[in-house]
C-alpha cells in the first residue's frame, strides 16, 4: 500500500478498488471529473460540480483525470466536506450500478447495469465490475447465489479474509459447484475463466444465477393467481407447461389488453418505444383498493416525449416510484436488450403481479402440486449439463423425451436421431409423435443402457407418471455419476460397494470412524461426510463450528449445510441437498460420497 492509501483500512481500500472499477468502465485507468460527479449523483449525495473540479485539480495539479492512487486521496480528506461526502458515497454504494453503463470490448457490448440482484429485488447494493477477478476480490458473487436460491451456500465456508491463491481457488470452486447445484449450465466454465474475468463466460453465469432467482416464483404452485391468465379452451395443464418467459409475456399482454393497448410479442424490439412499459406500469401500480397499500399514481405525460431515449428515461422514473427501476437503463430499453428487459419485467411481476385468483369452482386446485426436493435435484442436474430446451417443469418439459435422449448421450448410450421426432409437431399428430419418442427412450434404457425399467412404458413418460419417470431419471443420474468414477479408475466397474469400500479405506487411513452403508444412521449428523472431506483435504473442516453429540434436528441440518458447501468448496460437484443427509436418503447420500470419491481420486 502506498502513501496515498496509508491511512485507509484494507476494507476501505478494497471498497475503493471496487468502486473505481465500476466507474472506470473503459478500463483506461482513469476517472474523469464527469464520472466522479456521476458517482455522487448516483448515490443521491449532492455536491456542486465546481467543488469536485476544485478537489480534482488540487490533487492532480496538471490533469483533469484521477488515477486510482489519486482517487484514494479524496477519501483521505476526512476533515473536509468533500472527503466526508466521498466516504459516504463509497460506503453507501446504492446506485453505483447506474454509473457503470456499458462497455465495448472486442466488438461486443456488455451492459453491467442489470447484473446486480438481491433477495427482495430492491435497488442493488453492488454490481459487476467491468474487468478483473470477479469471483476473487470479494464474496459478493457467492452471496448472489444465496440471494437467488436461499441457503445454497453456507457462508461459514466462504473465504473472506487474507485471500491467497489457494483460498481464492476454493471460493471459485464453491461458486461454480453451487451454481451448478441450482441448475446453472457450467460445463464449459472453469475456475480459470472466472479468475481471469473472461467476460462472456462470467456475464453468462451471472445472468443464469439472476434469472433463476427472478423466475423462482413465476409458476402456478408458487402463485395460484396466475390462473387468471388461462385462455378460453385451455386447461390448467396447458398453463403449467408454459415457461417463465412465456408466462411473463402472457402476463404483460393480459394487462395491456385490459388497458386497451396493443399486445407485444417480445421484450426486445416491441418495447423499444417504452409505450408498452408505460401502460403496463399504469395497470399494475397499486390503486389503493387493498388495505394497507397506498396508491401510487403513474405520471403518463412522458409517453408523449418525441425522442425514444427521453421517453425511456421518463418511463424508468415512473418505474422507480414502484421500486422497480433496476436491471435496465434507458439505453437498454431503446436498444431492446432482451436479457435485461426480461429481468426488468420479471422483477416488476414479482413486486406487482396485480392478479387475482379467480373464484372458479371448476378448477381442480389439488392438481397444482409443488416441486419435491427430489424433482428439483434431478431438474437442476439436467440443466447444469446444458440440456436444450431448459427444464422448467420436470414432467411437462420432458414429455417428448428429447431431454432424455441428450442425457443418454451424456452416459455414452448411442441415440439414433433419425428415429427421433423433432419439434415443431403438427397439432394433429403431436401426441403420437411424442409417444413414439418416449417409447424409443424406454427401449434405449432397457436394451442399451441395461436399466431396470420393469413396468415402465413410453406412455408413463408422456403422461408424466411421477414414480416411474423419477425411476428412469435416477438411473440416468446414477450412471452418469458412476461413469465419472470409472473414467478416473481406467474403466474399472464401480458399484455401491466399491464406493463404500473406498470411503472406509480413506476414513481409516485418516483415523476416523467408518460407515456401514449409505443407510448408516450416523450420516444424519453429517459427521461421516465431514470426516471424509477432512481426510481428502486435511485441516479443511473447522470442527469448532459444529455440534458433535446429542444433536437436535436443527443442529443436524446446520451440520449438513456446512458439509454440502464444504464438499463443493474442495471441488466436488454435489447436487444433493442438506436435508438428504439429515434424512439419510440412500440414493442422494450415494451421490455425495461418489462425488467426494471422484474428487479424492483426482487428488491422488
Amino acid at each position: 500500500i502506498n502513501m496515498a492509501s496509508a491511512s485507509i483500512s484494507p476494507e476501505e481500500l478494497e471498497d475503493l478498488r471496487e468502486t473505481f472499477a465500476k466507474i472506470d468502465v473503459d478500463n483506461n485507468g482513469f476517472i474523469s471529473i464527469d464520472e466522479l460527479t456521476q458517482l455522487f449523483k448516483a448515490t443521491n449525495l449532492a455536491l456542486p460540480g465546481f467543488k469536485i473540479r476544485e478537489i480534482v485539480q488540487e490533487i492532480t495539479k496538471t490533469s483533469s483525470q484521477l488515477t486510482f492512487d489519486e482517487f484514494t486521496k479524496v477519501g483521505l480528506m476526512k476533515s473536509t466536506e468533500v472527503g466526508k461526502t466521498f466516504r459516504k458515497a463509497i460506503n453507501k454504494k446504492e446506485g453505483i450500478c447506474n454509473v457503470a453503463g456499458t462497455s465495448e470490448q472486442s466488438g461486443t457490448q456488455h451492459s453491467y447495469s442489470g447484473l446486480s440482484y438481491n433477495n427482495t429485488h430492491s435497488p442493488p447494493n453492488n454490481t459487476l465490475p467491468p474487468q478483473g477477478s470477479l469471483f476473487t476480490a470479494t464474496v459478493r458473487e457467492l452471496k448472489m447465489i444465496n440471494l437467488s436460491v436461499a441457503d445454497t451456500i453456507d457462508e461459514r465456508t466462504i473465504n473472506k479474509k487474507k485471500l491467497t491463491p489457494f483460498t481464492i481457488q476454493e471460493n471459485l470452486n464453491l461458486a461454480l459447484n453451487s451454481a451448478s447445484a441450482i441448475g446453472c449450465h457450467v460445463v464449459n466454465i472453469g475456475a480459470e475463466d472466472l479468475k481471469e474475468g473472461r467476460q462472456h463466460l462470467v456475464l453468462g453465469l451471472l445472468w443464469q444465477v439472476i434469472k433463476i432467482g427472478l423466475f423462482a416464483d413465476i409458476e402456478l404452485s408458487k402463485n395460484e393467481a396466475l390462473v387468471a391468465l388461462l385462455r378460453d379452451g385451455e386447461s390448467l395443464e396447458d398453463l403449467m407447461k408454459l415457461s417463465p418467459e412465456e408466462l411473463l409475456l402472457r402476463w404483460a399482454n393480459y394487462h395491456l389488453e385490459n388497458a386497451g393497448c396493443p399486445k407485444i410479442n417480445n421484450f426486445s424490439s416491441e418495447i423499444k418505444d417504452s409505450k408498452a412499459y408505460y401502460n403496463l406500469l399504469n395497470q399494475v401500480a397499486p390503486k389503493g383498493d387493498e388495505e394497507g397499500i397506498p396508491p401510487i399514481a403513474i405520471d403518463m405525460s412522458g409517453i408523449r416525449e418525441k425522442e425514444d431515449l427521453k421517453r425511456a428515461e421518463c418511463m424508468l422514473d415512473q418505474a422507480d416510484r414502484l421500486g422497480c427501476r433496476q436491471f435496465v437503463m434507458p439505453t437498454d430499453v431503446v436498444r431492446g436488450n432482451p436479457k435485461l428487459n426480461l429481468a426488468f419485467v420479471a422483477n416488476l411481476f414479482n413486486k406487482y403481479p396485480a392478479l387475482k385468483k379467480p373464484e372458479n369452482q371448476d378448477i381442480d386446485w389439488s392438481s397444482i402440486e409443488g416441486e419435491t426436493r427430489e424433482e428439483r435435484t434431478f431438474r437442476n442436474w439436467m440443466n447444469s449439463l446444458g440440456v436444450n430446451p431448459r427444464v422448467n417443469h420436470l414432467y411437462a418439459d420432458i414429455d417428448d423425451a428429447l431431454v432424455i435422449f441428450q442425457l443418454y448421450e451424456k452416459i455414452n448410450v448411442k441415440v439414433e436421431w433419425d428415429r427421433v421426432n423433432k419439434p415443431p409437431y403438427h397439432s394433429l399428430s403431436c401426441y403420437m409423435k411424442k409417444l413414439e419418442n418416449c417409447n424409443y427412450a424406454v427401449e434405449l434404457g432397457k436394451k442399451e443402457a441395461k436399466f431396470s425399467l420393469v413396468g415402465i412404458a413410453g406412455q408413463d413418460l408422456k403422461t408424466g407418471n411421477r414414480t416411474l419417470t423419477l425411476a428412469l431419471l435416477w438411473q440416468l443420474m446414477r450412471r452418469y455419476t458412476l461413469n465419472i468414477l470409472e473414467n478416473l479408475g481406467d474403466g474399472q466397474k464401480v458399484n455401491d460397494d466399491t464406493i463404500v469400500r473406498w470411503v472406509n479405506d480413506t476414513l481409516t487411513q485418516a483415523g476416523k470412524n467408518t460407515i456401514s452403508s449409505f443407510k448408516d444412521g450416523q450420516i444424519s449428523t453429517s459427521l461421516p461426510v465431514l470426516d471424509l472431506i477432512d481426510a481428502i483435504q486435511p485441516r479443511s473442516i473447522k470442527y469448532d463450528l459444529l455440534k458433535m453429540e446429542d444433536l437436535t434436528d436443527e443442529e443436524k441440518l446446520n451440520n449438513a449445510k456446512y458439509a454440502i458447501s464444504m464438499a463443493r468448496k474442495i471441488g466436488a460437484r454435489v447436487y444433493a441437498l442438506p436435508e438428504d443427509l439429515v434424512e439419510v436418503k440412500p440414493k442422494m447420500v450415494m451421490t455425495v460420497f461418489a462425488c467426494l470419491m471422484a474428487h479424492g481420486m483426482k487428488c491422488v
